[in-house]
This record gives structure tokens, C-alpha cells and sequence, in this order.
């Protein structure tokens, strides 16, 4: 499961404020200190504008689009970002990895790209490195149920079966509401031999709206 940032961490402030100094500023010199806070909020227009952008199918060539003219004008983690999250819409995992590597470098606190970094190697393949991501991503938040729930899934299938289960525990602990997390530990109670636990939480997966769960439900926990 992947993440968008919850701040826009390139959004913040421009480069710097104007500040009239009595009436000595000419007009000029005031002309020539708004010009970092127009340019600062053409590219916030254009970060939003990409932001809003994402997740909508068919607008993927947009995002990248819209984050390659940011790019054009300055470093960006979040134009990294979204151009990471378009990528993997269209299929470009390696692509989408090498952006979240220049997202991260630029702002190594941000968890989200470690998370979805982790999913698309995750879907590569790579499951020790999609694990060490969600854990990084996990190291910075740990309030981060998604990375949990998703680290589960990749020790799952690795056959850490408890290891999955202690994730799943954790991610549901933090957001008792996560569907994911309650279908993936039922999944995991499953494979080792607890039907009993695995119909309760598909029970519990399926009331938050996971139609796959209520259909093991109807076939498995009668």
C-alpha cells in the first residue's frame, strides 16, 4: 500500500521574505525582492497541481510532466515524489525507485518514499529490501501503520509468519480501522493452522468494506 506525504515538504516557505527597511527601498529593489515569491509560488502551484493529479488513472503523463518542469527550475523532493508514484502507475518500477532515491536524498526524513520505495521493490521482487525500507519508514514514524502492514506482508512471504503477525498486530494497534492489516493477519493465522483467529479477523476485514474477506468468510468460516 502505497503513501502521499502528508505535507508538502518542498511547500513550505520561499526563499525568502520581502521586508521593507522605513523608505529607503527604491521601487525597483522591491520589484527585484517579490521575484523569489512569484517564482516560489509557480512552483507551488505546479506541486499542487501534480499532487491532486495522483492516483487519477490517465493523468500519469501529466504528474511527471508538471514534476519534470519543477525539476527544470530547482531540487525537489516532493516533485521526486509524485513523478516516483506516476511512474509506478505506468508500470516503471525501476524508474520510480530511482525518483524516491532522489526524494530521499534530498529530505531523508521523509517516511512515505521509504514506504512506497519498499513497495515497489516489494513488487520487483526485492523483499529484504522492501523490508528495510518499511522499517526505515518506520524508524522515522512509527506511527506508521501502513509500513508495519507492509513489512507483515513481505515476512509473510518470506515465511516469517509470526514476524508477519507481530506487524499486523502493531499496524492495527495503531489504526484500528486499517482493513488491510485484519485481512493479511487473517491470512497469516491461516497458513499456520488457526482458522478460528483467520475467520475473525476476515470477520472484522470484511465489516471495514474488504469484499475478498466476507467471500473466505462465507466459504471457510461456516
Amino acid at each position: 500500500m502505497r503513501r502521499l506525504p502528508a505535507l508538502f515538504a518542498a511547500l513550505l516557505l520561499p526563499a525568502y521574505q520581502p521586508m521593507l527597511l522605513g523608505t529607503a527601498l527604491s521601487t525597483a529593489s522591491v520589484l527585484v525582492s517579490e521575484a523569489p515569491a512569484r517564482a516560489q509560488s509557480s512552483v507551488d502551484a505546479l506541486l499542487e497541481k501534480a499532487r491532486a493529479l495522483l492516483g487519477k488513472q490517465g493523468s500519469e503523463q501529466e504528474v511527471i510532466k508538471l514534476a519534470n518542469q519543477v525539476l527544470a527550475t530547482r531540487q525537489s523532493a516532493d516533485a521526486y515524489f509524485y513523478r516516483a508514484y506516476a511512474k509506478t502507475d505506468l508500470g516503471d518500477k525501476q524508474g520510480a525507485i530511482a525518483d524516491y532515491n532522489q526524494a530521499i536524498t534530498i529530505n531523508p526524513k521523509l517516511d512515505e518514499a521509504y514506504n512506497n520505495r519498499g513497495v515497489a521493490k516489494s513488487d520487483l521482487g526485492d523483499k529484504q529490501g522492501a523490508i528495510a525500507d518499511y522499517t526505515q519508514a518506520i524508524a522515522i514514524n512509527p506511527q506508521d501503520a501502513e509500513a508495519y502492514n507492509n513489512r507483515g506482508n513481505a515476512k509473510a512471504e518470506l515465511g516469517d509468519k509470526q514476524g508477519a503477525i507481530a506487524d499486523f498486530n502493531q499496524a492495527i494497534a495503531i489504526n484500528p480501522q486499517l482493513a488491510d492489516a485484519y485481512r493479511n493477519r487473517g491470512i497469516a493465522y491461516e497458513l499456520i493452522g488457526d482458522l478460528g483467529r483467520a475467520c475473525s479477523d476476515w470477520r472484522m476485514a470484511a465489516s471495514l468494506g474488504k469484499a475478498d474477506a466476507a467471500d473466505w468468510v462465507r466459504k471457510q468460516c461456516q
